[in-house]
């Protein structure tokens, strides 16, 4: 088996396992819905992983950000390189995204509602984030990277992704094992087996996000809160499985909050290449 039968092997097996389970699919209308909470403030102070990423682009470069979603991370880029376009599928994440450059000031970013291997559009940055974990055609797609940029290309995701940093929970309450996502041990092959040599950099700063709502303080919103997690609230006797281990799940804060404990830390890595010397047979 190639590196990229592996690769979506796995993609393939998620997506079996959601659809047996009911789970929205992985597609542009499930990304639109959530898209508010993919919304930050471009004008934040960065963080030591945005930081590192800032620093590989300058002034006069036109950045590609692959994937962009709602800006989280290319419209900060945007405030520090001559032009950003946000090659973005899901309307109601280049919705988003339109809205908080406004709202910010930013007049040098572009929306272009197009998947990735659709989109016309070149730069001398190019950037994805969080992404590649839902791409089948993921040697189509990183050769794409290679090919848009003038001068270097980045990938940007976690170990374990996030999609598996409930697993343990997921265990709980679908009463089977989650099917995860191809990580950096799938992807490093594929891009090998493409003729990318990049370099693999740890980033300096565990995964984050802000919580939804606020954590829960007592049984009820416990068990609400751990079924909401991981798309649980209808399946049948997961209510029944999570409310046996609530106290395996969470530790209480010191104002009596529930703290999940089921998230794993996850570490950040950053895979970077000068572009233009993939094997192109």
């Amino acid at each position: 088996m190639t590196a990229l039968e592996r690769y979506q092997a796995l993609i393939d097996a998620r997506t079996e396992q959601r659809r047996v389970l009911d789970l929205d699919a992985l597609t542009s209308d499930r990304w639109s819905k959530h898209a508010p909470s993919y919304r930050f403030d471009p004008h934040r102070p960065l963080d030591a992983n945005l930081a590192e990423i800032a620093a590989l682009i300058r002034a006069d470069d036109h950045v590609v950000d692959v994937g962009g979603g709602a800006g989280r991370v290319g419209l900060p880029l945007a405030l520090r390189c001559r032009a950003l376009t946000n090659a973005e599928p899901a309307p109601g994440m280049g919705e988003q995204f339109l809205a908080s450059a406004e709202e910010a000031g930013i007049t040098n970013a572009t929306l272009l509602q197009a998947p990735w291997l659709e989109a016309d559009v070149e730069g001398d940055f190019v950037i994805s984030v969080d992404v590649v974990y839902f791409v089948r055609e993921i040697d189509e797609f990183v050769l794409k990277l290679d090919r848009a940029a003038s001068r270097r290309a980045a990938i940007w995701i976690w170990s374990p992704t996030p999609p598996a940093r409930n697993a343990r929970l997921f265990r709980i309450a679908h009463d089977v094992e989650l099917v995860r996502s191809p990580d950096h041990r799938e992807l490093l092959p594929v891009m090998w087996e493409a003729g990318l040599l990049p370099e693999a950099r740890l980033l300096p700063e565990p995964f984050t996000w802000p919580e939804r709502a606020a954590f829960p303080t007592n049984e009820e919103e416990a068990i609400s809160f751990a079924l909401e997690d991981v798309e649980a609230t209808d399946a049948p006797g997961a209510a029944e499985r999570v409310a046996a281990v609530l106290d395996d799940l969470y530790t209480r804060g010191p104002d009596g909050e529930w703290l999940p404990n089921w998230r794993p830390p996850l570490q950040g890595l950053l895979i970077t290449w000068e572009t233009g010397g993939a094997d192109t047979r």
